[in-house]
């Protein structure tokens, strides 16, 4: 397993060790102590698997409280997945990074608490799946607006299909630092 350092310290990307052959391939999709030594220490209570069409964005959402923690990966297509530091006070706050994960790459991503998540399916359909270390609440549930102009994410197109939920996010800049996660509190 490889881990690649992002432009934000606390986001991970993930390459496993991928084994194949003619048969097909073999790969540890999660190892809790590999992952601990690798510097993600979650204890993973709920698994989550989506399925979209082409130009589905779903995101980008966050809890607070009960902020959620998440590896999240591609089965089968490809997704362009973003996160987003909403942690208040911290010295990355608005900033995002962005990556393809899927079938072929079989990076994960691993997006801590206190940041909204998204992704973007930019396959004919894709199969996306996260293990989440803390479990959906939605209550506390909360949506960035997914062209946020202030954050200003390069999504891979121009206008997806979306959700109501989603339609209807807020911007950044229009949370209070009350309702969002604290950067002091998660460290």
């Amino acid at each position: 397993m490889k881990i690649i350092e992002t432009d934000i310290p606390d986001v991970k990307l993930v390459e496993p060790k991928v084994f194949g052959d003619h048969r097909g391939f073999f790969m540890e999709s999660y190892n809790a102590d590999r992952y601990r030594e690798a510097g993600i220490n979650a204890t993973f209570v709920q698994d989550n698997i989506s399925k979209s069409s082409k130009g589905v964005l779903r995101g980008l959402h966050l809890q607070n409280p009960k902020s959620q923690g998440k590896l999240v990966s591609v089965l089968e297509g490809e997704v362009f997945d973003v996160a987003v530091d909403v942690r208040a006070g911290s010295p990355t706050f608005g900033k995002w990074v962005g990556y393809l994960l899927n079938d072929e790459n079989r990076r994960q991503l691993w997006v801590p608490r206190g940041f909204a998540h998204g992704f973007v399916v930019t396959s004919e359909t894709a199969t996306f799946t996260y293990k989440c270390d803390e479990l959906y609440a939605p209550e506390n549930e909360m949506s960035v607006l997914w062209n946020d102009p202030d954050i200003g994410i390069q999504w891979p197109l121009e206008n997806p299909t979306l959700s109501d939920k989603d339609r209807v996010g807020r911007k950044l800049m229009e949370f209070n630092d009350t309702e969002l996660p604290s950067y002091e509190a998660l460290k």
